[in-house]
This record gives structure tokens, C-alpha cells and sequence, in this order.
């Protein structure tokens, strides 16, 4: 039954992938009329390139989706339909069906919730309250299906607090947040052609070759199924996407799409029960959140915008920077800037009045730190290259090392 649904998943993905190359193009002139364009501030001549086409491929991804929803029952003995009665038999996994829909529908509100913002252009702290109000069915069901908030401690603890802890109403917390840092995380490292999709593609790739890995030792195999049955078309779709945006974009992708991404691997993340492994997938996009973390929180002051800057005389890209006053941080701000300081983290130029310049705190002004001026497609390929490289850590912590401090599969 996984084989022939996984065999009809891909096989609607491939449609899905056709489809959308044949809609990108075909939909940019509505777009523009609809104002729904952006220059692309990297490039010489600065072209308006049309954005939010993220909502293009939610939609598709939907539509695939919703095609979808009887094929995992429909080869399902326990779920076939009573041949006299024509109705659903007791043994009918209901509790599956449910999660099915309440995971599209936790999608479906991403979608709708990130095009809103990519539309009237919302402030930071919604963008914190959208991923909760989405992931409220996903934690619902959650809640009536399994309610397991049990933790297993790794084998240095259990001498405390024994081989596992119930959390209680922190593992919700938890989950949430996972939601909310998801969405959030592909949306802060951004800013140049290609990168979210790019990332997006990587970690979808990564948490791909997790399923497998796992549905061939034969753990949680149904968790694992129910992985695939979103990550393949998404990937799919993403794939098409990435052809029109990577350098030289032809189109934008919009908070839609980050926020759609997010939520699908919060998705998976939660319903297929491999949260902690999921995060690993995100190594670079939790080292950006920590790096960025005293402009976010206002520590140190903080542009609206920290793209790289454009020379548009060497088509390179440059660090983009924040000026402050040492004495005019706070305690706090004045000790996080010093410890990027002592391991040169950060550049750092004092002026003869007193101010300081320095570069704004994202891995992309890192790179350019680090490297020097570089082209923007380089950029994109040299942080491409970081994801793929965490993504083989991420699966040596996650196999050899984690038998270390595991005694059983987690």
C-alpha cells in the first residue's frame, strides 16, 4: 500500500512540477498590473521583477495535495469500503484521515496568513502570531490523537530524572515554537536571488533522504510515509520555483513562500515525531538566528533592511552596515558586540567622533565579512554549499553520534 501511494505521490508531483514551470511565466503580467513587484536592488539596471510567487506554488502544492487525500485509503484493507453497505468499516483509520487534513489545513492558513503580509506589509510581532494561529489545528489534533508529551532523556540524565520526562503543556510550548521559528528562520536568511528557495530545496532534500534512511531500518515507518506524502511534492514544486529564481531572478518568492515552507516542515516535523532531527536540518538557519539575535531583539541597532550592498561598478556584493555609540548600548548589547568582537565575528571600524561601524548581523554579511566582496550568485552557492554540509552533520549527529547518548531510537 506505501509503495503504490509514495509511486502516486511522485507521479502527481511530476504534474505538479510541469504545471507550475508552465504557470510562472504565464502569470507575471497579472501580477505586475497588480502591483505585486519589486526591483531587485543587486543588479546594475535594477529590473521590477513581480514577487509573492509563493502563492503560486501553495496553491499547486494544495491542488496536489487535495488529489491526493484518498490514495493512502484507498489501497487500505482496514479502510476499504463494505462492499453491501457501501460505508466505511469500524476499523477505518480515522485518526490518520485527520491528520491528513488538519496538516493541509495548517498549510492552507500559512498561505493565506503570508500572502496577507507579503500584501499589507505587517510589523514583527505578527509575524510571530501568524505561525501560532496556523499551527493551532496541527497541535489540536495532536492533542486528541496522541497527547503524548513524553521526553526521552539522553543517558548522561537519566541518573536525574530517569529514562524519560513527561513535559506536560512545555512539549505544546515547544511544538509552537517550532512552528514559529520555522517560518521565521527561512525569511531572516534571505535578501538575495535564490537563497529561500535554494535553502528551502536542501532541507526538504535532506529531511527526503532522513524518510528513507529510516523507512529502510523500518522505524516508525507510517510517520515516515506520512513525511514523504508532503515533502515529495513540495520539493517538486520548489524545484520549478527555483528555476525562475535563482540568479538572475525572474520572479520573487515573498514571505508566501517562506512562510509555506516553514510551515511544511513544521508539518512533518511534528506529525511524522522527528522534531529534534528536523532542527538539526536547520543548523544554518538557527547559527543566523543566533548571530542576528542582537539586532532582532535591539540590542544594537537595526536597519529595516540588512541586505548586502551593490557596486554596480564591480557587480559585487558588499557589506551592508549599522552605525552606534558604544555608551549608548545597553549592558547587554555593549557584551554581545564585544564577544563578536574578540572571536572577529564582525568588522569594525571606530570613527573620530566616537561612533562605531560595523556590518548588520546576517550569515549573508558574514560570508562577505569573511570572504571579502564576492558576486551575488556566489553568495548564494557558498551558502547553498554551508546548508548541504550541515545537512551530512546532521545526519552524523543524528546516526553514529547519537548512539552515544541514546541507548534506544528516538
Amino acid at each position: 500500500m506505501s509503495t503504490t501511494a509514495i509511486a502516486i505521490i511522485s507521479s502527481i508531483s511530476v504534474g505538479a512540477y510541469l504545471m507550475t514551470v508552465r504557470m510562472i511565466p504565464r502569470l507575471r503580467e497579472m501580477f505586475m498590473k497588480a502591483n505585486l513587484c519589486g526591483r531587485d536592488l543587486c543588479k546594475k539596471d535594477k529590473p521590477q521583477v513581480p514577487e509573492s510567487y509563493g502563492v503560486i506554488i501553495g496553491c499547486v502544492f494544495l491542488i496536489s495535495m487535495f488529489l491526493f487525500i484518498p490514495i493512502p485509503f484507498a489501497f487500505d484493507k482496514d479502510a476499504a469500503t463494505d462492499a453491501v453497505t457501501g460505508g466505511k468499516p469500524a476499523t477505518f483509520p480515522h485518526d490518520k484521515f485527520v491528520e491528513l487534513i488538519a496538516a493541509l489545513l495548517s498549510i492552507c492558513c500559512m498561505i493565506f496568513l503570508g500572502f496577507a503580509d507579503d500584501v499589507l506589509d505587517l510589523r514583527w510581532r505578527h509575524k510571530l502570531l501568524l505561525p501560532t494561529i496556523a499551527t493551532l489545528p496541527l497541535l489540536m489534533v495532536y492533542f486528541v490523537n496522541y497527547n503524548s508529551t513524553t521526553v526521552m532523556m539522553p543517558n548522561f540524565a537519566r541518573g536525574l530524572f530517569g529514562t524519560s520526562v513527561n513535559i506536560g503543556i512545555l512539549y505544546y510550548i515547544f511544538m509552537g515554537s517550532l512552528a514559529v521559528f520555522c517560518t521565521n528562520a527561512i525569511n531572516i536568511l534571505a535578501g538575495i536571488n535564490g537563497l529561500e528557495v535554494g535553502q528551502s530545496i536542501i532541507i526538504a532534500g535532506s529531511v527526503l533522504a532522513f524518510n528513507l534512511i529510516e523507512l529502510s531500518l523500518g522505524h516508525q515507518v507510517e510517520s515516515h510515509q506520512f513525511s514523504l506524502y508532503f515533502m515529495i511534492p513540495f520539493f517538486a514544486t520548489s524545484l520549478a520555483l527555483w528555476k525562475f529564481n535563482r540568479y538572475p531572478s525572474q520572479v520573487f518568492v515573498g514571505d508566501t513562500y517562506c512562510y509555506f515552507a516553514g510551515m511544511s516542515f513544521a508539518v512533518v516535523g511534528i506529525l511524522g515525531h522527528f522534531s529534534k532531527t528536523l532542527l538539526l536540518f536547520f543548523i544554518p538557519q538557527i547559527l543566523n538566528f543566533l548571530y542576528s539575535t542582537p539586532q532582532l531583539f535591539h540590542f544594537v541597532p537595526c536597519p529595516r533592511h540588512r541586505l548586502p550592498k551593490y557596486d554596480a561598478k564591480t557587480d559585487l556584493l558588499h557589506i551592508s552596515t549599522t552605525e552606534f555609540r558604544i555608551n549608548e548600548l545597553g549592558s547587554l548589547g555593549r557584551l554581545m558586540v564585544k564577544v563578536l568582537r574578540t572571536f572577529r565575528l564582525i568588522s569594525w571600524q571606530e570613527l573620530p567622533d566616537g561612533r562605531v561601524i560595523t556590518n548588520n548581523f546576517t550569515l549573508i554579511n558574514f560570508v562577505l565579512v569573511i570572504f571579502g566582496p564576492v558576486h551575488e550568485r556566489i553568495a548564494t552557492q557558498m551558502l547553498m554549499s554551508f546548508q548541504l554540509m550541515c545537512t551530512l552533520v546532521a545526519l552524523f549527529i543524528r546516526y553514529p553520534l547519537a548512539n552515544y547518548f541514546y541507548t534506544v531510537e528516538t
